[in-house]
């Protein structure tokens, strides 16, 4: 899965408890304008010119088809008018039929919410319904049916308070003069800072660590998660969910329910012809006599049910054996070319540790790299064939699936679909690689090129000496950001879709960590990209039927559905046992296409299993906070015209007490949380299916953290194993030997003990927090259950 994510997600708590996201409403700053029409929908922008209401042509709640019956409308109310009175009041007539067009349409008539009736005049200021009554009141014998409206009619003080709005910003006409209320009307909803606001639908819920979401591109726009466990799952166009998996191969999937476990079911994709061929690929992590292994298959649809694979049909495609648990990649992506990319992670443990310069920069192992490979018309001959313009094709000392190389442990990627109408950009590949120590990058992937790693970090060098060997040529990230900011990014897309069209050309992607939602802009002036951060929208920028302003905290992993829409993943609970996982829909409120312009016709789907219809759970929060975190600076953009790493202070909040992305709920501890003493190891796994070595975690005062080796010895690894269950301890570890745990605080060091212990807690140490150290000294053991007549060796397993 991502580099680091044991540790890291282990050092946000025990438990996982819930952390849905959101932001803080600015308590003393002026509402937000809350444009909405009478469907309950945001505004848009017409096709085409409107021909009567040509006040709300560039942006608004009609489209030339509704302009019309407006028209209509008029021109029968019209007939009805003696001429004095179609000279003084035609204007009027117009103004008052084509406030349904107004972008505050919904306010207008009263009509924010659905279960309320609307009213049939909008409403009017009082000067304003004054000046009509005076000179045009008889229209509305004609406008409206409510009879108590034409009751007051002769009495002018009852009859404009009725025709008044509670809130009388929104009146007509001084709305059209109300700057707050017009000021950037039509565009992306940000803050003071430039935090574009945004809001989600609730897809899909109770997932076990939902990793992936694709669709099938065949025309019947379903979609396809799956869990980290090994179970894929064929959702329908309506959200509803069929009973059967669509693939199960949670028996060969090797993970564990340990929180932030990187193993596991980790990627899937169709075939581009998967219409005719049936075929798909899957991304997993198995375990084959002790070795562990990222393993790459192929499946067939079953002949029998389009919403189940044939699971006799698997062939495996690709395997290559992982040196450590952790850096397992994961994605697979079918390319506009037609050929399988598969992102392989550069082996584990800390550093890339593995031969003179890691394994990432060494063309002749397939960790660490991006592999592009042909696997199509393999149903006889090799199972794949290398394409003939791979950029290492001809060279001796490199593997020729080798696409790109340099890479730490890219998880994420996507191909841009293009600009809609120019096709600009289509094509290109973004990944999101995951940092070591201090920053995290966003990359565009181009053939034959060096991502730096283990040279750079970022924009920043990490092995010094081979950062400055000029041979290294390496290609410098679009973007890097500080850990501060997130420690596990996770990769997203170009937005292409149709519904939301002013995010059109915007990368978003995410942080695993930290829960931010972040995006990156191209200046096509400069080449530079301009980041800026996502927040839930606040106030009622959210406030319509079925949208949702936050999130769970773990973002997993983002998706495209057939039509180009962009989602993603996460949980509250990062163990691929939890059921914790929800899929959420991007959606911008500031402006959404015409309508029908977006409507899809789903093929029809035979169905053989059980239906479970989707029941959505999470809500809108509206509760203002009362509480607001201490200020920090906020980072400066990071873009590829600087090598040097940026000097980025964490964020600042945002007014009235939100950070950026939307704030965390305080999190309670959990029912089962650990006690403080408690302890786990983490790292590369022992033999079999059970836990027997790895770093030492210890659980204290809150959150999870790493001991340092200074004094560790046989005593301390004693206390540990027997805290674990274990009759003995085998060995002392010592130096990270499985893997640093650097997204962890040091919490021990200079541990004694006398072996009788119940906890590291109660053995001798220099305090909490208390270290003179790194992470490279982070102490480990070896347990065993054994006899100590049955002793064996315990190194090369």
């Amino acid at each position: 899965m991502r580099a680091g994510a044991a540790a890291a997600a282990a050092a946000a708590g025990p438990g996982g408890a819930r952390a849905a996201l959101w932001l803080l409403l600015a308590v003393l700053a002026p509402a937000r304008p809350h444009p909405q029409c009478l469907d309950f929908k945001p505004p848009f922008r017409p096709p085409r010119p409107l021909a009567f209401c040509g006040r709300y042509a560039a942006f608004g709640c009609c489209d030339p088809q509704r302009d019309g019956a407006l028209l209509q409308r008029f021109y029968r109310l019209s007939a009805r008018l003696d001429g004095p009175t179609y000279a003084a009041c035609a204007g009027h007539l117009q103004d008052l039929l084509c406030q349904e067009c107004s972008p505050y349409a919904a306010h207008l008539y009263d009509a924010e919410d659905p279960s309320t009736p609307v009213r049939t005049i909008p409403g009017l200021c009082p000067d304003y319904c004054v000046q009509v009554w005076q000179k045009c009141r008889s229209i509305f014998r004609y406008l409206s049916t409510d009879k108590e409206l034409i009751a007051l009619e002769h009495n002018v003080a009852k009859f404009c308070r009725y025709l008044s709005l509670e809130d009388a910003d929104y009146c007509f006409p001084h709305l059209l003069a109300n700057e707050n209320l017009n000021q950037n009307l039509g565009f992306v909803t940000a803050d003071a800072e430039g935090c574009l606001q945004l809001c989600l639908v609730e897809v899909a819920n109770g997932l076990r660590n939902p990793v992936a979401m694709v669709h099938a591109n065949d025309g019947t726009h379903r979609f396809f998660v799956a869990e980290q466990v090994g179970l894929v799952w064929t959702y329908l166009p309506d959200r509803s969910r069929l009973e059967k998996p669509f693939l199960n191969v949670s028996e060969a999937v090797l993970t564990s329910p340990w929180e932030g476990d990187e193993r596991g079911f980790l990627g899937i994709v169709f075939h581009p012809k998967f219409k005719f061929n049936g075929k798909v690929y899957v991304y997993y992590s198995v375990e084959v006599r002790f070795e562990e292994r990222i393993r790459i298959s192929e499946f067939r649809i079953s002949p029998d049910d389009m919403n189940t694979l044939d699971h006799g049909s698997e062939r495996i495609i690709l395997e290559v054996e992982e040196p450590a648990s952790n850096h397992n990649g994961g994605e697979l992506l079918f390319g506009d070319d037609g050929y399988l990319y598969i992102f392989t992670g550069d082996g584990g443990m800390a550093g890339d540790p593995f031969g003179t310069f890691g394994n990432a920069q060494n063309k002749s192992t397939l960790l660490g790299k991006v592999l592009r490979i042909d696997v199509n018309n393999n149903d006889r001959g090799p199972l794949y064939r290398i394409p003939p313009d791979n950029p290492f094709i001809n060279d001796p000392k490199a593997r020729p699936e080798v696409y790109a190389y340099g890479v730490r442990n890219m998880w994420r990627c996507s191909f841009d679909r293009g600009e809609p109408h120019t096709k600009e950009g289509k094509g290109r590949l973004f990944c999101g690689d995951v940092g070591q120590n201090k920053y995290e990058e966003i990359d565009i992937v181009e053939k034959g090129k060096n991502y730096g790693w283990r040279a750079r970090e970022g924009f920043s060098c990490y092995d010094k000496k081979l950062c400055t060997n000029s041979s290294i040529d390496d290609v410098l990230p679009i973007y890097a950001y500080p850990h501060k900011m997130g420690k596990s990014v996770t990769g997203g897309y170009v937005y292409r879709g149709c519904e939301s069209p002013n995010l059109n050309g915007l990368y978003i992607f995410g942080d695993f960590m930290s829960g931010r939602l972040m995006s990156l802009k191209e200046d096509h002036a400069t080449g530079e990209w301009e980041y800026s951060e996502i927040c839930m929208g606040t106030g009622q920028t959210c406030m319509f039927p079925g949208l949702i302003n936050n999130y769970y905290q773990y973002i997993i992993s983002f998706a495209e559905d057939e039509a180009g829409e962009l989602y993603f993943m996460s949980t509250g609970i990062p163990s691929a046992t939890a059921p914790a996982g929800v899929i959420y829909k991007v959606v911008d409120t500031s402006r959404r296409a015409p309508p029908g312009k977006c409507r899809v016709e789903p093929l029809p789907v035979k169905v053989k299993s059980k239906l479970i219809k989707f029941v959505p759970k999470e809500k809108l929060i509206v509760k203002t906070p009362t509480t607001t975190p201490p200020p920090t600076e906020a980072p400066p953009p990071t873009t590829s015209r600087t090598r040097a790493p940026p000097a980025t202070p964490a964020p600042r909040p945002r007014p009235g007490g939100g950070a950026r992305r939307g704030r965390r709920r305080k999190k309670k501890k959990p029912a089962g949380s650990p006690r403080d003493g408690a302890v786990r190891l983490a790292g590369e796994r022992g033999r079999g299916r059970e836990r027997d070595r790895g770093r030492v975690e210890v659980f204290a005062d809150g959150e999870w953290g790493t001991v340092c080796d200074d004094g560790w010895g046989a005593a301390a690894a004693a206390v540990v194993c027997r805290q674990l269950g274990f009759t003995r301890a085998a060995r002392a570890s010592k130096k990270a030997e499985f893997g640093a745990g650097s997204r962890l605080p040091i919490l021990l060091d200079d541990v004694r003990c006398s072996g009788r212990e119940r906890g590291l807690l109660e053995c001798a140490h220099a305090g909490l927090r208390t270290h003179d150290c790194s992470h490279e000294e982070d102490a480990g053991v070896v347990c065993s259950r054994r006899g100590e007549d049955d002793e064996e060796e315990e190194e090369g397993w």
